[in-house]
């Protein structure tokens, strides 16, 4: 099937469908994502901020809210309208956000464990988060596998369609990797404790090297194509979300390592976690700086808004966590600001996006399927005439 062209409000629904049903596409768990990350980035800062807690508390609240208020809206979306909800699948951008799902199941889980632990209770929290760490990880790995299979197999793309959405089927599993890192410590069994945590190191490697791959296809794309100038833009910065993710991962699992292996062994993932993270840290900057430029270079010229803006958020986010691990790693002082700069600038893009879904919720704006004949956005560069020779 070919459907490298089409989009959702092309696919046909059946009679007995209204044409004025909800358009609510796995995109929308992008939201629960990039709350929970400010519940889970604040309540790890090493810093010791009046309130804080309080608010991380209020925020996880907010996002486990979300969620289950997601949940339930997705299965009135699939009884009562299956055609509309089968079309997401089948569309060549909307499909790869179902990697979005998973990963706000991992988020609230985890924030049940940093952010809601006072409010739950221990044995509930840690509970709640294996059921979502679970459920976060198999429906990860599916993604992971089955939306690059499609990718390979059915989905015909142009030379310029790489874009930040393709990293989102692919980065489940690396926050599988840091999420179940905050589990080890409550496997009894050491034997179940190693398992855990060499699953997370392969979950590690499963998601990065992927991530590795289609990052340089989209710096290709840009560089041989150049930016879409539309509301696509702001998924450049999902690009942040496997660096940060994985600096992340390193560092939870080095800190959780001398509970399941031998004492050389955690001492080099150690090592590792300083050595990995402090060079992709540095990438991560570079990026957030291209992206940074990108972004206000498009919102000069008109940027929409839609829930693609909520990539401003958990990719920010998982950075401000990654650059944590690396402050608790290597003691340094710049590390520890760095990440207070990056907290204060994630709590300002979230509320920012926030009220914008808000408002434009209540208007119904998110809530309609895309424009008849709309097509998969095309990149273009402002090319500058060529210097004539002064010979």
């Amino acid at each position: 099937m070919n459907v490298g062209h089409s989009s959702v409000s092309a696919l046909a629904l059946d009679e007995s469908e209204k044409p004025s049903e909800k358009y609510l596409g796995p995109n929308w768990y992008a939201s629960v994502m990039g709350t929970g990350i400010v519940a889970t980035a604040g309540a790890s800062l090493p810093f010791d901020v009046p309130g804080l807690k309080t608010f991380c508390l209020f925020v996880w609240i907010l996002a486990a809210g979300m969620l289950v208020g997601l949940l339930v809206a997705t299965f009135r979306n699939w009884t009562g309208s299956p055609s509309l909800a089968r079309s997401y699948g089948r569309d060549v951008l909307m499909s790869n956000f179902y990697g979005a799902p998973p990963m706000a199941f991992m988020t609230v889980g985890a924030g049940a464990l940093l952010a809601a632990r006072s409010l739950l209770g221990l044995r509930v929290a840690v509970d709640l988060d294996w059921i979502l760490w679970v459920l976060g990880t198999v429906g990860g790995l599916v993604t992971a596998i089955l939306i690059p299979f499609r990718l390979f197999t059915e989905i015909e793309v142009r030379p310029d369609a790489a874009f930040g959405g393709w990293l989102m089927p692919v980065v489940p599993p690396m926050v599988s990797a840091s999420t179940g890192a905050l589990l080890i410590p409550y496997v009894s069994s050491l034997q179940g404790r190693s398992t855990l945590l060499y699953a997370c190191y392969a979950l590690f490697g499963m998601s990065f090297m992927a991530a590795v791959i289609i990052i340089t296809m989209i710096w290709s794309r840009l560089a041989h194509f150049g930016s879409s100038h539309t509301a696509r833009v702001p998924t450049l910065w999902i690009v942040l979300g496997p660096l940060g993710q994985s600096i992340t991962a390193v560092g939870l699992l080095a800190t959780q390592a001398h509970l399941a292996v031998a004492a050389p062994i955690a001492s080099a993932m150690g090592v590792f976690a300083i050595l990995f993270g402090v060079p992709v840290w540095g990438f991560a900057m570079l990026w957030s700086a291209l992206a940074l430029a990108l972004t206000v270079r498009t919102m000069r010229k008109g940027m929409p808004f839609s829930l693609s803006w909520w990539s401003f958020t958990f990719p920010v986010g998982v950075t401000v966590t990654g650059t944590i691990q690396l402050a608790l790693h290597t003691g340094v002082p710049l590390f520890r600001w760095a990440s207070a700069v990056g907290y204060v600038a994630l709590v300002i893009a979230w509320s920012v996006v926030f009220v914008k879904t808000m408002n434009a919720t209540k208007g119904g704006v998110l809530l309609r399927p895309p424009a008849p004949g709309s097509t998969t956005p095309v990149a273009s560069k402002d090319i500058y005439p060529p210097l004539r020779s002064r010979a």
